[in-house]
């Protein structure tokens, strides 16, 4: 148990540092998110997502595993 919350603690990790990387101006001028810094990050978050869903769907299936069992 201990070493799945290590990986989607290590997956949400890269997520914002990869997103925040793309999205976010580095010089922090306003409190709150642009608009379009927003929509940058909530497009960047649901690629990141879906990206995992389907790598982790591909990875069950080649390991012959259940998709809907754990």
């Amino acid at each position: 148990m201990r070493h799945e919350l290590d990986m989607v603690t290590d997956v949400f990790n890269r997520m914002v540092a990869t997103c925040a990387s793309k999205c976010l101006n580095q010089r922090y001028s306003e409190g709150e998110l642009t608009k379009g810094e927003a929509v940058c990050v909530d497009r960047c978050v649901g690629k990141f997502i879906e990206a995992n869903k389907v790598i982790g769907e591909k990875l069950r299936e080649s390991s012959g595993m259940n998709p809907g069992g754990m």
